[in-house]
């Protein structure tokens, strides 16, 4: 039997290995051959691989692996396992047999070339590479089966990319061999292009190259990836889109890539150190507003969508950074992109600034989903250019004003590039950093009268299509809301000019529909919401269907919450779910309406009637009414559902709409917008199985965010990513999207725009219009039934106008003018600053935590109160008390599978008593915690009750850290206890 000593030597191997393991071991195949890890924990493994990566799943892999008390020879199994599952090279590591230091190198600087290559790579005939990486034993027989079924699905490219990502995980050699095979297969330039020599496709040509069969040897080391023979030419930064990246799965032993492996550019290149593309050529419209930036000033683009707005900002950039390296001020520039979307930082790096920069300059990009190996501090020091989303930024200032070590300063930065910036407002993150400036902007102002050094801020560039008006209904108010934003960004002016020939104003139309002359759907809905009505004695004050309904019912259901009754409670939620079916039927097809309706029904039937183990759930008599209510119509309204005939005008007008612009087009490319993510996918399903548009060659996807707030699975940054690529190259040339592609994304020109039942503000109008950007474009309104779409967008035309106006006005002030009302927003913006943080700290309420108390929405048992709750990573509230755990029961939850959630296993917690969800059952670092969602709960504070707490940020309540040692040294406990009267038993 292992003593304890072993099995911390073996803990410490693992752990010193972890890198490693995350590269090289396949999850899914280890996990079939470890049987001392329990069925549930595996399946936990196996999704968050599905969701997350391998990478991640590795991490969870490892940690079940090191859990105790472990089982007699769980290092040996865990050994086995890697071995059996074709992790050969991981298994070597675990047997203290890893490669020399040297061999280790030169392996790591071939895995970042094949990545480096993998644009080029993934051209080749995968199959036949297939077959023979296989024969050289580079792949396993599940690897092959892999790229067979993903080249089959997915298509060439992406087997050719699950093919790479498999061969770099071989024992050091795998370069060289797969070298052999690209030759042996006619792949004569990706041969050249990965550093075979050009001559060898000669027959007898004499070289010899090692093979996998072969042991790993000192000697070998410079065969086993040739051309590796120096890491000092190439940095970091030459990535293309699709590679490993600081944050992602590349190792980082080594950073550089070897000359002799460089990839091959134009000499002239070479020779001025200069950029890959061309000098960046403005047009005079864009040279126009780019002046006062290029004299150091901050000021404010605002240019249409589509007219180049972040090449300008590129531009500047690039004269900026010249001018600090040549400028004799001894401190070279450092340049910020701020952006408000996760998906910006990538087409920025990729699209814009990495293409005009390297290799002069480093370029970098960081957003918030990425797992970061060296601190952003680092990357900063490290990089002339740092793209990231605006929270990254606020977070590390934060840093350095608490004093830490790994913070960042404003004086560290020469340049602010702020993407997006009529988000620079109270509440948005762009305004805490900027608030950050101006505050300390008003300190080198006291600074300098007292003769002292100030602090050297940089430079601020705002991009914008349309600041807006914020909601104002008069020139003034408008005036002031652009000055505002002026004000908080420091701008000396808002440039903007007359595009001129360059200027595209796509073709408007609305489309009015009629109502219905017959809705038999509709009207069964109506009948069940009006017995619902009678039943709870309740009288709407709106239309069914409306919005105004349906912000009259949630206000009925928070109110009967708070006041316990329960009656009222449930039928308000039921006559939400039914208004949300009436908006469907009058936007998309009635067969989805049904289905929404009925996987509701069946979800809360299911939640209700489900035996638990301990406990049986109470159904109430409303529920019972309100179940039956629909099991007795549901009949009628599938049959329905199925009669087009029924359909809404609104579909009708969209369907002709579609065909007009693929007939009359010889290459139709358009964004359809919609509201709401439901009905995204489902008018993608209705396009894709509509056999007349697939005769006219449409083909159409989706794009949605990726919050995990809605019901509906959302997109991950990676399936949006793919879907716009692929709508970039045509794959895809009808695309449904929500708000998240208005905004900023580059997304390929399109000759048709149209918004279905969707009009927001006069930005979004303004952002949607842009996406048009091909010659004879259209936008086009579709009206849908309630929605009033058509008066808003009058309204929005409207705020547009005068949005103009108001900037003619600021710009045609004189400077003294200017300045002087800038400065008067600013000392506002200031006091108010002052004024919301002092509140912020009366509002804690730390040593008032106990009289905070939480009780199930649906019934009114007592759950918990402030002091039983503990915060993890500042953002998830736990409860571990032993008695919590006694009022809820677990149970599996399919849905959270689907929804991606990263810190969800596939359990939610629901009350005992009445089986209301709480929230969900999240394993952090091999602790079951329960995590509850407060808007599952009835809130009261010093014994009054808040109506309406949906999130955890409207109490402001500041939770203690949840103190991980104390918790696993109770579980620690609890399971020697079990131990204990185990051996008892026996």
């Amino acid at each position: 039997m292992a003593s304890d000593n072993d099995d911390i030597h073996y803990e410490r191997l693992i752990e010193d290995y972890r890198p490693r393991l995350r590269e090289l071991v396949v999850v899914d195949r280890v996990l079939d051959h470890i049987q001392f890890i329990e069925t549930a924990q595996k399946e936990q493994i196996r999704q968050k691989a599905r969701t997350d990566g391998n990478i991640v799943a590795t991490d969870l892999l490892i940690s079940a692996v090191l859990k105790q008390p472990h089982t007699h020879g769980w290092f040996r199994a865990f050994v086995d396992a890697l071995l059996h599952a074709g992790c050969e090279s991981a298994a070597e590591y675990m047997q203290v047999n890893p490669p020399e230091p040297e061999v280790e190198a030169e392996n790591d600087c071939c895995v970042k070339l094949i990545q480096l290559l993998s644009p080029s790579l993934v051209d080749m005939k995968t199959e036949v590479v297939s077959l023979h990486c296989f024969a050289q034993r580079l792949l396993t027989k599940d690897d092959t089966e892999l790229i067979k079924t993903t080249t089959a699905t997915q298509g060439n490219r992406s087997g050719a990319r699950e093919l790479l990502s498999c061969i770099v995980r071989g024992r050091p050699g795998w370069f060289s061999v797969f070298l052999e095979v690209l030759r042996e297969t006619e792949h004569q330039h990706l041969y050249e292009l990965t550093g075979g020599s050009p001559d060898s496709d000669k027959k007898g040509s004499g070289e010899k190259l090692p093979s996998m069969k072969d042991e790993p040897m000192e000697s070998d080391a410079p065969a086993a990836a040739e051309g590796c023979e120096s890491l000092q030419s190439m940095d970091i930064s030459y990535k293309e889109e699709g590679e490993a990246d600081l944050y992602e799965g590349a190792p980082t032993e080594s950073s550089q890539l070897p000359k002799s492996l460089k990839p091959p550019q134009p000499e002239s290149a070479a020779v001025a150190g200069g950029p890959e593309k061309a000098d960046i050529v403005l047009r005079d419209y864009q040279m126009d507003v780019a002046r006062p930036a290029l004299e150091g000033k901050n000021i404010i683009i605002c240019l249409p969508t589509g007219s180049g707005k972040t090449r300008v900002a590129v531009y500047i950039t690039k004269k900026h950074l010249d001018h600090r390296r040549t400028g004799g001020r001894g401190q070279p520039g450092k340049v910020v992109v701020l952006v408000n979307k996760v998906p910006l930082v990538e087409q920025h790096y990729s699209a814009e600034f990495l293409p005009f920069l390297k290799p002069t300059y480093k370029v970098e990009r960081v957003s918030g989903d990425c797992q970061l190996k060296i601190s952003f501090t680092e990357i900063v020091k490290k990089n002339d250019v740092i793209i990231c989303t605006a929270q990254i930024l606020e977070n590390f200032l934060e840093r350095s004003n608490k004093g830490d070590d790994e913070g960042v300063n404003l004086s560290d930065l020469s340049l602010i590039v702020i993407d997006e910036c009529h988000h620079t407002q109270k509440g948005e993150v762009y305004n805490h950093i900027m608030m950050r400036y101006l505050t300390q902007k008003l300190k080198n102002t006291r600074l300098k009268k007292e003769q002292k050094e100030p602090m050297p801020l940089p430079q601020i560039l705002g991009l914008t299509a349309s600041p807006g008006v914020g909601g104002a209904t008069k020139m003034k108010a408008a005036e002031d809301h652009i000055l505002r934003i002026c004000a908080n960004l420091d701008a000396y002016k808002i440039m903007t000019t007359d595009l001129g020939q360059y200027q595209r104003e796509p073709r408007k139309l609305i489309q009015t529909v009629e109502d219905r002359r017959e809705d038999p759907f509709g009207d069964v809905i109506k009948n069940i919401m009006n017995a619902i009505h009678a039943h709870a004695e309740l009288s709407p004050t709106s239309d069914l269907g409306s919005q105004n309904y349906e912000q009259w019912v949630v206000q009925k259901e928070r109110i009967a919450a708070t006041e316990e009754d329960q009656k009222v409670r449930v039928c308000s939620e039921h006559l939400r779910q039914y208004n949300e079916g009436l908006n469907l039927s009058n936007t998309i097809r009635m067969r989805d309406s049904f289905s929404f309706l009925n996987k509701y029904h069946e979800e809360e039937i299911k939640r209700k009637t489900t035996p638990d183990e301990e406990h049986d759930i109470k159904i109430t008599d409303t529920e019972r009414f309100l179940f039956n209510l629909f099991k007795e119509n549901k009949e009628e309204l599938q049959r329905l559902a199925e009669k087009p005939e029924y359909e809404n005008d609104s579909l009708s007008k969209l369907r002709s709409k579609i065909l007009h612009e693929f007939s009359s087009r010889d290459a139709a490319r358009g964004i359809i917008f919609t509201k709401t993510r439901r009905s995204a996918i489902a008018l993608s399903q209705w396009i894709q199985e509509n056999p007349k548009f697939a005769d006219i060659g449409v083909k159409a996807s989706h794009v949605i965010g990726g919050g995990d707030q809605s019901v509906v699975k959302p997109m991950t940054n990676t399936e949006q990513r793919d879907v716009l690529n692929k709508f970039r190259k045509g794959e895809v040339n009808v695309l449904i999207a929500t708000t998240v592609a208005e905004e900023g994304l580059d997304i390929a020109a399109c000759n048709f725009v149209i918004r279905y039942g969707l009009v927001t503000n006069e930005i979004a109008m303004i952002q949607a219009q842009g996406r048009g950007r091909a010659e004879d474009s259209s936008y086009t309104l579709v009206e849908v039934k309630n929605s009033g779409v058509a008066e808003k967008e009058c309204v929005n035309e409207y705020r547009i106008n005068m949005m103009n106006k108001a900037i003619t006005k600021i710009r045609a002030l004189d400077q003294v003018n200017y300045e002087k009302r800038i400065y008067e927003f600013q000392f506002q913006a200031i006091m108010e600053e002052k004024v919301r943080m002092s509140k912020k700290k009366q509002k804690r309420m730390q040593d008032e935590k106990g009289e905070v108390k939480f009780s199930c929405r649906s019934c009114p048992k007592h759950v918990c109160t402030g002091d039983d709750i503990q915060i993890i990573e500042n953002m998830h509230r736990v409860n571990v008390t032993p008695e919590f755990s006694q009022l809820f029961t677990k149970r599996e939850n399919s849905t959270l599978q689907e929804r991606l959630l990263d810190y969800e296993t596939n359990y939610y917690i629901a009350c005992k008593n009445c089986g209301q969800r709480w929230g969900s059952m999240m394993l952090y670092r091999g602790i079951d915690c329960p995590c509850l969602h407060v808007k599952n709960f009835v809130v009261t504070f010093n014994g009054k009750k808040i109506s309406k707490c949906t999130k955890w940020s409207e109490l402001p309540i500041k939770f203690p850290v949840f103190d991980y040692a104390e918790q696993a040294s109770r579980v620690a406990e609890s399971l020697d206890d079990e131990d204990d009267e185990d051996d008892d038993a026996e």
